[in-house]
């Protein structure tokens, strides 16, 4: 699934996704047309929309994209490969992830075979906590171990920063085990060096990654360059209509991770997902893909198995019933207070989502 933005702990769940249905691709890349609602918040309207959206930079972004965290150690490069085989365009990295060195391996193996070549695919990768005041540096990393002259988006992961000297590169830990925060850590700050990126050529374009409404407010208020995406956790246990609809409003595109929720977790036995995936005869898996494509988003799916990979390619129509079903489950657990959030590592920090109250208030924070 993916998950994207995906993530920042080693210790966070991987969903694998298991779908009953596996339809067929020829070995070259395919061409889709999606059918989506168009949501102005949520509306019922269905229009057509093509297979990618477009970005306030003006690039393509795919509407479904193949995520690379949590992959074991040997997989991610074969997996990649394979993705780009059969039809993914988008490939979500980050340097948090360990692993942009096998993401590298699976991109140079589909170059070599004639798959994709670099200027038809859309690769982005994510500025980590410890480097949030070494912008350029963390982002020569991610080049060299990608095998890149340049990535199409460059994101920072979160509003977050991590001492660059501490006991480890990406997660140092205090004494008592809690992370090794900058309390000092101005977000705006680290998004202005993101700005002056742009002009390297190094990156096409920047964005987000784990934004409330209020860091995007605060965010907005200080920059030059609008972020193209915000990189969110996103389904219907968490749709953060909120933060969808202030994005929409101030042109910044929804990139959906974890969309599966967790594994095990309540969202692929909901009633309302499997009542819309018995309407449709397709897997729970393939309606939560769907959902966000519906919703205008992007979203990324994850697996290192060949047939789950093609399967998550498949995106079915959703009508204005079938999201009905689906907003009103959303807007019962909000109800209920009780949102599913499977992704938010223990920071500290009041990064201004609602359902998460509490932490320590930062610069241009809340």
């Amino acid at each position: 699934m993916y998950l994207s933005c995906r993530l920042a702990t080693r210790s966070h769940f991987e969903s694998f996704l298991y779908y009953s249905k596996v339809f067929q691709l020829v070995f070259k890349p395919v061409q889709f047309q999606f059918t989506r609602i168009n949501t102005s918040s949520r509306g019922h309207s269905p229009t057509m929309a093509p297979k990618s959206f477009k970005l306030n930079t003006g690039q393509e972004i795919p509407a479904i994209g193949f995520g690379t965290w949590q992959a074991a150690p040997g997989e991610v490069a074969a997996a990649v490969t394979y993705a780009l085989k059969v039809g993914y365009k988008l490939i979500d990295a980050a340097y948090c992830y360990a692993n942009e060195d096998e993401v590298g391996q699976g991109l140079k193996a589909a170059f070599d075979a004639g798959y994709v070549k670099r200027e038809d695919i859309f690769v982005m990768t994510k500025l980590w906590n410890t480097y949030s005041g070494r912008a350029e540096l963390n982002l020569d990393k991610s080049l060299k171990a990608l095998g890149l002259d340049y990535v199409d988006l460059y994101l920072v992961h979160w509003p977050v920063g991590m001492n660059p000297n501490g006991n480890d590169d990406r997660f140092p830990k205090l004494p008592d085990g809690s992370r090794d925060i900058l309390w000092d850590h101005d977000h705006v700050a680290t998004w202005k060096q993101m700005e002056g990126l742009l002009k390297t050529g190094k990156t096409k374009g920047i964005g987000v990654c784990n934004y409330s409404k209020p860091y995007l407010e605060q965010l907005l208020a200080k920059s030059d360059v609008v972020p193209a995406i915000n990189q969110i956790e996103n389904h219907p246990g968490l749709p953060q209509q909120e933060v969808v609809d202030f994005c929409k409003e101030k042109g910044i595109h929804i990139v959906a991770y974890s969309p599966l929720g967790s594994t095990g977790g309540p969202l692929m036995k909901s009633e309302a997902v499997t009542k819309v995936a018995e309407r449709k005869g397709v897997s729970p898996g393939t309606v939560l893909l769907s959902y966000h494509v519906a919703r205008g988003s992007t979203v990324l799916a994850k697996s290192v198995t060949e047939s789950r990979i093609k399967a998550n390619l498949e995106i079915v129509d959703l009508d204005s019933e079938d999201m009905k079903i689906l907003n009103d489950y959303s807007d019962s657990l909000a109800k209920e207070g009780k949102p599913q959030r499977y992704v938010y590592p223990p920071f500290g920090i009041n990064l201004g989502f609602p359902d998460k109250i509490g932490g320590k208030s930062m610069p241009n924070g809340v």
